[in-house]
């Protein structure tokens, strides 16, 4: 049992923070409030002139997947010789004993969604795991959140010579193994228990059948507007339910995002224009996009932008005019919605996990010190070289 006492409390639900504690069970926040009494045997963690927040969460990057200081052989993230791949698993490629997981923990990061990269038209599904373990089996808190799928340069870039050169080709391939998916499952429902009716078992149209029945997103890897529009208009057409990943130039078409209402994760914007669909990248697009009402989340892309670099990424969005606490739920509660794990992390609330950060300032400045990181209830060391 643990019992944190007289913090200034971030809750990332209320935008006001409170003086307060939190008492932490087998794992869980039991109770927070103004006026706790410590129970007999806790553990007490005094927080008198520190700052209390959930846990940071990463919406969108590939820690672990790549392999930190081991070069191209330690990337993982991308299966490089099929342009359309659903039927991998981010979980699989993950490495749990990746030293980028302490650094992002000791930052604060204490969740991320993980999975594969950009490479391919279809690329598999991502995880959501704690950033502490020696098993990814687990650090999972919920797995297959998402299926990736990309527009715009990457796939482009990568099989020019072989299947794919323009963005018609991309959004054609989807729909093509999207119709056929559909066709799949539909014969699978009317055969029923049948098994002589059943069609061929086929792993990329299995894969597919979660995203077809809407129970995860298609997670659209979408740079340029026209990109953005496409994604919007493919799940459309599918009744599929989606998520924008990156949305460089969603600044450039606030009202036409507000309209949509989809989750948007935004960035990662701590790095130069290094191809032509990133030219209009800037700071101001979370803020602008956030004012407009959209559900925001900021990212790194982890390891474009190291994971641990999370909080300062919504500081230099705070500098170009994001509301504080927009920023704030932006690296905490919106991710966790964004992957579908609202329920268990990205605030500080009863019931949710406890995972607790708890510093000597702002975390978006970078002259704020992480005392304490706590996840699911155990403090994990804030000593980890960054």
């Amino acid at each position: 049992m643990l019992f944190v006492k007289n913090g200034m409390i971030h809750d990332a639900i209320h935008p006001d923070a409170f003086k307060g504690s939190i008492l932490v069970e087998n794992g869980k926040i039991k109770a927070i409030g103004e006026n706790l009494d410590i129970p007999a045997g806790a553990e007490v963690v005094d927080a008198e002139g520190l700052q209390i927040y959930p846990g940071f969460v990463e919406a969108h990057g590939h820690i672990g997947l790549d392999g930190y200081g081991i070069g191209y052989e330690g990337m993982d993230y991308n299966e490089m010789n099929d342009i359309l791949s659903p039927q991998m698993r981010g979980i699989d490629g993950v490495k749990s004993l990746d030293p980028a997981l302490p650094k992002a923990a000791a930052a604060g990061v204490t969740c991320v969604c993980v999975g594969p990269g950009s490479a391919n038209v279809l690329g598999g599904t991502f995880t959501t795991i704690k950033t502490v373990g020696k098993r990814v089996d687990d650090m999972v808190v919920r797995d297959g959140v998402a299926m990736k799928c990309a527009f715009g340069e990457n796939p482009k870039r990568v099989y020019r010579d072989k299947k794919d050169s323009s963005r018609m080709t991309t959004a054609a391939l989807l729909r093509e193994i999207l119709f056929k998916a559909r066709e799949y499952m539909e014969k699978k429902e009317a055969a029923g228990d049948d098994i002589s009716k059943r069609p061929a078992f086929d792993i990329k149209l299995e894969a597919l059948i979660p995203v077809l029945k809407r129970e995860i997103p298609l997670k659209a890897h979408a740079h340029a507007a026209e990109d953005l529009f496409t994604a919007l208009r493919i799940a459309k057409e599918f009744d599929l339910k989606i998520t924008l990943e990156h949305v460089t130039e969603g600044h450039l078409i606030v009202e036409e995002l507000a309209k949509e209402n989809v989750p948007l994760a935004v960035g990662p914007t701590l790095t130069s224009a290094s191809k032509f669909e990133l030219r209009n990248k800037s700071w101001t697009t979370p803020g602008l996009l956030a004012a407009a009402g959209c559900q925001v989340s900021i990212i790194t892309d982890s390891p474009v932008i190291p994971q641990e670099y999370l909080p300062l990424c919504a500081g230099l969005a705070v500098q170009a005019g994001m509301d504080p606490f927009a920023a704030l739920q932006a690296i905490t509660i919106n991710p966790a919605k964004h992957a579908g794990i609202a329920d268990r992390v990205g605030s500080l609330e009863a019931g949710k996990d406890a995972d607790i950060v708890i510093t000597d300032g702002c975390p978006f400045e970078v002259s704020t010190t992480v005392k304490h990181v706590f996840i699911d209830g155990k403090a994990v060391p804030t000593d980890c070289s960054l």
